[in-house]
């Protein structure tokens, strides 16, 4: 199974903190960050997601476990 990067074929500039309901796309259910072989990223963009996810649970955007 071949995926593509959500943000290469989007021809988006960068990961956005602010959008957070891509942001979820990326968390399993309990929360973590999933990895690039299971949602598809470059290596690139997931680095750039794991910040914006970083930067969005510190700004209580996002939680950091589900409970």
């Amino acid at each position: 199974m071949n995926k593509q990067c959500h943000f290469c074929t989007g021809n988006a500039k960068a990961v956005d903190y602010k959008d957070v309901e891509i942001l979820k796309s990326f968390l399993d259910t309990h929360g973590r960050i999933n990895k690039h072989r299971r949602t598809g990223t470059c290596a690139k963009h997931q680095r750039q997601v794991a910040t914006a996810i970083k930067q969005a649970r510190f700004l209580a955007l996002l939680p950091f476990i589900e409970g």
